[in-house]
């Protein structure tokens, strides 16, 4: 797809809206001196060009890639307005557009009834799930798993929430029997999941999670900022195949009490598009409040009104709702983009298992691949296994034909449950991890698998070297 033209587009229908209001002259103030911008933009563009390039299958570091066109047209469309969608006052038509597409991923979900919204962020949008945690069982602990994102226990801090830590089985999902034991206890009051830990995407048994919890009176929230849009995939389909995930852990998120799920991820939107989930309608008790100059446009309910975040971009709802227009959430729409990394993670998988140079850490569940270099002779520890991959990722980005990988630090235990011959001689293990989330990762496969082998085999050369 061509951006210019639809940009040209959008901000031509855009400025047509705007001369229907009568002419308006620019403000003095606001002029600028276009020789001097186009100096400055020299200089922002030449700025800009020392970033990775997150859109090309050769960076498959981290979980960033570039929003859809079609988000970045919807997005500048309402830009240019620069509704609020925190009161209908502030984004009468933009919060129409965020009610209708919140709608949708309540529906991907199979959440029948629910309260909703977008937020800025995965992040504020667990803070809000925790939020109403509290206030529906105060006093009480959150359980975690060991393996869950580092910000749910900063932000129990925050909420002055307890914590109670739960061990993760050997593929990092959280173990059962261990929550169990946690719930025994009988001071827990919510359970929070992960569907797509961010590194590894483990995807815990949310459906083993929600039985426990109902047994103990507990609520469970299911932090899917990574991997919620997944569920597109977690069901045979007639026209698409089989599903291409375990379906369990999927259909239970409807019977969870919230869940948050982050568009910015895989569903192609920029930054500034999380999306928070609850089952139970009711919960809008929690955030009410009043001001003097809102809410006075509309006697309906104002997204500002079931929202810790004032002021939100109207534009995050207008690009996600265009994009799913587009792009609907089914296996034939955003779920074929999903469908393209998962592929590629289970396909890469395949080859580091066969590979000479390679070993795979653990099996992906969504499409994230960990694996570390294997060595000509047997690892003398971690130690070395660890300086290795750290050598591989530096290698990579310096190369002249580049790959950019990360890497994650595991803890020994963890390490030693998967790979227990390998001797450990740290507290941590550093192996490679490499996020497929981009459809084009699938038709580069092979050459970014023999990049990477061919950069282990430099690594292995060079220590040989007298």
């Amino acid at each position: 797809m061509e951006l210019s033209p639809w940009l040209e587009r959008a901000t031509a229908e855009i400025r047509d809206w705007a001369s229907s209001h009568g002419p308006v002259a620019v403000h003095p103030s606001l002029g600028v001196d276009e020789p001097a911008l186009r100096e400055a933009l020299d200089v922002l563009v030449a700025r800009l060009r020392k970033s990775y390039p997150f859109f090309h299958p050769r960076y498959a570091g981290q979980m960033l890639k570039p929003p859809h066109p079609v988000a970045v047209v919807g997005y500048v469309a309402a830009m240019l307005i620069n509704p609020n969608n925190h009161a209908l006052d502030g984004g009468p038509a933009t919060s129409a557009l965020e009610t209708e597409a919140v709608g949708r991923l309540a529906a991907m979900f199979g959440l029948e009834n629910h309260l909703g919204h977008l937020t800025s962020s995965g992040t504020i949008a667990n803070l809000e799930a925790l939020f109403v945690a509290r206030e529906c069982h105060p006093g009480a602990a959150v359980a975690l798993s060991t393996e869950a994102h580092y910000t749910h226990a900063r932000m129990c801090h925050l909420l002055g929430l307890p914590t109670r830590a739960v061990a993760a089985d050997a593929h990092g999902r959280m173990d059962p029997a261990a929550l169990a034991e946690v719930l025994a206890t009988g001071d827990v009051g919510t359970v929070v999941a992960t569907a797509g830990t961010t590194g590894r995407g483990a995807v815990d048994p949310v459906h083993e999670i929600l039985a426990l919890a109902r047994g103990h009176g507990a609520r469970v929230h299911v932090d899917a900022a990574y991997g919620g849009f997944f569920t597109l995939l977690a069901q045979d389909d007639p026209d698409h195949g089989p599903a291409l995930v375990d379906p369990r852990p999927w259909r239970a998120l409807a019977g969870c009490d919230s869940l948050v799920v982050d568009p910015h991820k895989h569903g192609l939107q920029p930054y500034g598009c999380g999306a928070v989930l609850f089952g139970d309608p009711a919960v809008a008790r929690f955030y009410r409040h009043d001001s003097p100059y809102t809410y006075f446009s509309s006697s309906a309910p104002h997204l500002g009104e079931i929202s810790l975040e004032c002021s939100r971009s109207g534009a995050a709802a207008a690009a996600l709702w265009l994009t799913q227009e587009l792009l609907p959430l089914d296996r034939g729409g955003l779920g074929a983009v999903l469908a393209a990394g998962r592929r590629a993670a289970t396909n890469w998988a395949r080859m580091i298992q066969q590979s000479p140079h390679l070993e795979l850490f653990q099996p992906p569940d969504l499409d994230i691949v960990t694996y570390f270099p294997r060595s000509p002779t047997p690892w003398t520890g971690t130690a070395a296994l660890s300086a290795a991959s750290t050598d591989v990722l530096d290698r990579g980005m310096k190369a002249e034909d580049p790959v950019y990988l990360s890497t994650l630090r595991v803890e020994a235990g963890a390490f030693a449950a998967r790979h227990p011959a390998i001797p450990v001689d740290g507290s941590e293990v550093t192996v490679l991890r490499s996020v497929l989330m981009k459809p084009e990762a699938e038709p580069y496969l092979d050459h970014l698998h023999q990049r990477v082998e061919h950069l282990v085999r430099q690594h292995h050369q060079d220590r040989v070297k007298p």
